[in-house]
């Protein structure tokens, strides 16, 4: 391996610049650029040195529209980096690291999506949901707990980039873990959704009729529960989702759209 132009507090210091823009600063024409931009800027200026010409040639194939998942999207901004190094000595062309670039920002959406925000935020803020309920002041913990998380693993994940350089991410896809990993988060995620809405969904009705023969009254939720226990959070559950499929993610009309109905509902007794 050919000896690298930047220290590990240089590196640091741009993964904290993606870290804090990330997210946040998106462009609506190039969605993540400048913010990518702008993580590299600084360590750019140094592995170019003098020459200002092949400086902002850089600057401007990093501006080119850009988009991944912010956390696990770190090792991108890592091997942007070697590679920039590799190009400054000779060894490179400014298209290959676009198209790596370009190549990456797809799978490693697809796996920061589901470790970081499908998996791990779902956890701890369901746990945190739970310890709320409670009235536990432990539930105001969990939320710095998975924001130090994910600066930590983006951390790790930007110097694995810089380190291992183009070959980090094929590495780790062909060796099989990363797709073992991803389904394994998967089940486990969806696992802890269906916990929380079995647990937090609260659907009953109190519709019940009479039995001419006996005069016994027999409740619908009764007979619901022997067929399947929460069939009713079940099927609204399953109503928000289809939703969500089917006519966008517009939160604040499904809020008012559940209200509108639990209100009418519980008006002519039914549900309760």
């Amino acid at each position: 391996m050919s000896e690298r132009l930047l220290t590990k507090k240089e590196v640091n210091q741009a993964h904290l610049y993606w870290y804090l823009a990330a997210e946040t600063n998106n462009s609506y024409e190039r969605l993540q650029a400048p913010s990518f931009c702008a993580a590299m800027a600084k360590n750019l200026r140094k592995i170019y040195k003098d020459d200002d010409e092949a400086y902002k040639e850089a600057l401007q194939r990093h501006l080119e529209f850009y988009n991944t998942e912010g956390t696990i999207g770190a090792v991108v901004v890592g091997i942007a980096l070697a590679m920039e190094e590799e190009k400054a000595k000779g060894n490179l062309t400014g298209d290959v690291i676009t198209g790596i670039k370009l190549g990456l920002m797809g799978p490693i959406a697809g796996i920061g999506d589901t470790l970081i925000w499908g998996m791990s935020k779902a956890i701890l803020l369901g746990m945190a949901c739970t310890f709320a309920l409670e009235g536990s002041p432990v539930a105001l913990l969990f939320p710095p707990i998975f924001s130090i998380m994910i600066f930590v693993v983006g951390r790790y994940t930007c110097n694995l980039g810089y380190k291992l350089g183009s070959e980090a991410v094929p590495k780790l896809l062909k060796s099989g873990t990363m797709n073992t990993l991803i389904t394994a988060a998967s089940v486990l995620g969806l696992l802890m959704m269906g916990a929380l809405s079995a647990s937090y969904v609260k659907v009953s009705t109190p519709l019940a009729w009479t039995m001419s023969s006996t005069g016994a009254e027999i409740g619908l939720q009764a007979n619901l529960d022997a067929i399947l226990p929460g069939m009713l959070q079940l099927l609204a559950v399953f109503g928000i989702y289809w939703y969500f499929t089917h006519k966008g993610q517009n939160y604040i009309k499904l809020v008012f759209t559940i209200l509108a109905i639990s209100i009418v509902a519980a008006f002519f007794g039914i549900l309760g």
